[in-house]
């Protein structure tokens, strides 16, 4: 069972609120999880963090999702630097395709 830290949303709509959770990595955000060890206000910009429990389960094994390594590099209960969260994939162009039909 591979385990992950990540935000599991709640609040009403318009007004997000996370708990940081540890859960199965493929499940869903919403579902059950195996352990709360804080939360997050993005609106007001503050969370709490149980950190002997965050950093017992990176001991053992669990991996942090990019915004919640963020956070934690931020607050200071991990060291490192942060991870982009927003992966950018750029699109291949097609014009190398397109010239070797033509020279064909």
């Amino acid at each position: 069972m591979m385990l992950a830290i990540k935000f599991k949303r709640i609040g009403k709509k318009h007004q997000p609120s996370y708990r940081i959770v540890v859960n199965e990595k493929r499940s869903k955000m919403s579902g059950r999880f195996v352990e709360d060890i804080g939360w997050y206000n993005p609106s007001s910009k503050e969370f709490k963090v149980d950190k002997e429990r965050v950093l017992y389960r990176i001991k053992t094994g669990a991996q942090p999702t990019d915004s919640v390594y963020n956070l934690l590099v931020r607050a200071k209960v991990i060291e490192g630097k942060k991870r982009p969260a927003h992966k950018i994939v750029k699109k291949l162009e097609e014009k190398p395709a397109e010239q070797n039909a033509v020279a064909a």
